[in-house]
């Protein structure tokens, strides 16, 4: 349970702008207009279930309009309340900034718990909830932007854009009225794994800088670092996955609702997300011990701690326990403002969710672009690409036949150089360069300003800047 005297997630986002805008020279008045929230609706709607009318409460906020479309997904969670749309609204704000994707900052919400509700049932109620949104142009491909968020997916994005589509018949761009749709209904490759994938590539990009690195105390690059992931969803999932697939990390623990599994071998995440879908939870996962106080795990010795579930999980109650060096914020708020104190003061180096999770984004702008042009990535240049490179493939083939040069091909290099890229290989690059781009930005703030103390107000003061930058070119 959080400290009563604990601010609120809206007060936690609002404090760290603070913090960063107290190193900063604005104009009277460009710090509150860039703060505060624009606007708020809140449709309280109706629909026809199980034999009687229930009412639903949703929201969706709108933080910033310096950039158009906004953009910001729609989570469906029984706890939903305007601060906490507000306050992630603001934070897709500054994170569209950050990583230069061309949006302002938006979010919405659904007071439900989608587990409670068939999937014909879910149908209704999200359509509904999109047709209250999109006839006030809180949906639209040039204004308003919604996207998967907790407890929505593919699945739901898919709904909304056919409401969208059938409400605005004549409207080529209907598809770009929302991002995450499934690949058959105008949706893009890699953007399932993309918040996951931007995290590693956060890490790759922090491990390349060795000032950075070296105030963390951690030596070499990632292989055989220990990772404890908290919530193995999509975005925990997919970071784990790629961390020990391909940069040879050891996934020691995973902490989900009813405990936590531990194996300092390391743990295998689609054995035990095969397993959770199974039996709805770690418990009896025999790769590894179970451990029934999950939250406890978040305490254990590592060497970076990935918490990708809700917010506040590190709070004022238990930072000054937390033994990783270094923490990557793959969910949005995972840390209090309170908890960000104590462990600056402990020396633990924080890459902020405004940074960490921005792999979401940057693959729907994506997704948002392909939808407007109508056309998938890769399609005219693939085999151009290809052909190109199969004129070198053979004068070199030509060349290792000259039994005086004493040279061969390696083994399937012909195969792997004569591959084009595709949608998924161009999605990846523009995903790895975004996320090594902005980093490097933030890197050289905190460099910059020696009064800066952490990544996390480096990244708010290069986001802010951008934001007022668009609000003086606006001529305010």
């Amino acid at each position: 349970m959080l400290d009563t005297k604990e601010p609120g997630f809206r007060e936690n986002v609002d404090l760290m702008f603070r913090r960063a805008v107290a190193h900063l020279d604005l104009p009277p008045g460009l710090a509150e207009k860039i703060q505060i929230c624009n606007s708020t609706y809140t449709v309280r709607f109706g629909v026809r279930l199980r034999g009687k009318i229930e009412t639903f409460v949703g929201y969706r906020s709108v933080h910033s309009e310096h950039m158009e479309p906004v953009k910001g997904g729609i989570r469906y969670a029984p706890e939903v309340h305007q601060n906490e749309v507000e306050a992630l609204a603001a934070l897709m704000t500054y994170k569209c900034a950050l990583v230069e994707t061309p949006f302002g900052g938006a979010k919405g919400g659904l007071c439900i718990d989608p587990r409670k509700y068939e999937e014909h049932e879910l149908e209704q109620i999200t359509r509904r909830f999109a047709y209250e949104l999109a006839k006030r142009d809180l949906i639209h491909p040039a204004q308003n932007v919604p996207a998967p968020d907790m407890g929505t997916g593919e699945r739901e994005m898919a709904w909304i854009a056919d409401q969208y589509a059938r409400m605005n018949t004549t409207d080529i761009n209907a598809r770009a009225c929302v991002t995450g749709k499934p690949l058959n209904s105008g949706g893009i490759m890699g953007r399932v794994e993309a918040t996951g994938r931007g995290v590693q590539y956060a890490l790759q990009e922090f491990f390349r800088h060795p000032d950075d690195m070296a105030k963390t105390g951690l030596t070499g690059g990632l292989a055989g670092k220990r990772v404890i992931v908290q919530g193995l969803g999509n975005v925990g999932y997919h970071a784990a996955k790629f961390l020990r697939e391909e940069d040879d990390a050891r996934i020691i623990a995973v902490i989900e609702r009813d405990g936590a599994i531990i194996n300092d071998a390391g743990i295998d995440p689609d054995a035990l997300r095969d397993w959770i879908a199974q039996n709805g939870g770690v418990k009896g996962f025999e790769g590894g011990s179970y451990v029934a106080d999950g939250a406890s795990v978040l305490e254990a010795e590592c060497d970076i701690l990935i918490p990708a579930a809700l917010e506040g999980v590190i709070n004022i109650s238990n930072a000054g326990r937390i033994r990783a060096p270094l923490i990557i914020e793959a969910a949005n708020g995972p840390i209090t403002a309170s908890a960000d104190e104590i462990l600056r003061e402990k020396g633990v180096i924080i890459i902020p969710d405004l940074y960490a999770n921005a792999g979401g984004v940057t693959v729907s702008y994506f997704e948002w672009v392909k939808n407007l042009s109508h056309i998938r990535f890769g399609r005219m240049q693939r085999r151009n690409e290809e052909a190109h490179a199969l004129l070198l493939v053979k004068e070199l083939e030509r060349l290792s036949a000259d039994k005086e040069l004493g040279w061969e091909l390696s083994p399937n290099f012909k195969r792997r150089y004569l591959q084009g890229a595709d949608e998924l290989q161009l999605v990846r690059s523009g995903l790895e360069d975004t996320m090594r781009t902005a980093y490097q930005s933030i890197s050289e703030e905190w460099r910059r300003r020696p009064a800066v103390q952490d990544l996390r107000t480096a990244a708010f003061i290069v986001a802010i800047e951008r934001v007022a930058a668009s609000y003086r070119a606006k001529g305010l």
